[in-house]
């Protein structure tokens, strides 16, 4: 399979440093959705992880002498492990739950939100200081960037935590806009 590794052995430590990066960087998603349940996607991204770690450990076996060799397969771990954590964050994949206190009128906020189709919940409770409104909201991770821009613009001194959530049903939530939905007639 890589026989043009003897004509050309200098590739090897490159070809060792970019699968590495490859398979831990899947190595990262996989874990990533197995954590939220996506069973469908994990196992797929599971078996090229795999072939890609087997490939590239036998030509380490079979041809690898030297440090250079061996520092490639570290750097090639410690680059998927962050080019991983890269792409995560770009994809966004997830669900959060965004706990929001506030001092001002949470009833104002809650209208704020619904008009971005955010479903919102409040409560009143009392902090350490003063009566606060709590709402609570659940939102795509991907918009969690766009809700904290509007909590901020609401009450500049806003308190909020956000947690991972693993699935959730019913509720108010946008609909998510296909690929298709470009082309559709009437949309």
């Amino acid at each position: 399979m890589f026989e043009f590794l003897d004509v050309y052995p200098w590739l090897l430590p490159f070809i060792i440093f970019f699968g590495r990066i490859i398979d831990v960087t899947l190595g990262t998603l996989r874990i990533i959705f197995v954590s939220k349940g996506a069973k469908n996607i994990a196992p797929i991204i599971g078996f090229v992880e795999v072939f890609i770690w087997i490939v590239i450990i036998s030509q380490i076996l079979v041809r690898a002498n030297d440090i250079v060799s061996y520092l490639s397969y570290a750097a090639g771990y410690a680059t998927g492990n962050y080019v991983g954590i890269l792409i995560e964050n770009r994809i966004a994949y997830g669900i959060l739950l965004c706990r929001i206190y506030t001092q001002k009128n949470g009833k104002e906020l809650v209208q704020m939100l619904n008009q971005v189709n955010f479903g919102a919940t409040m409560t009143h409770g009392t902090g350490s200081t003063n009566e606060v409104d709590i709402i609570e909201t659940v939102v795509d991770r991907k918009e969690m960037k766009t809700l904290a821009l509007m909590l901020t613009q609401f009450d500049s001194n806003i308190f909020y935590v956000v947690e991972d959530v693993r699935t959730k049903k019913n509720g108010i939530f946008p609909k998510r806009k296909t690929i298709l939905s470009r082309w559709r007639v009437g949309k």
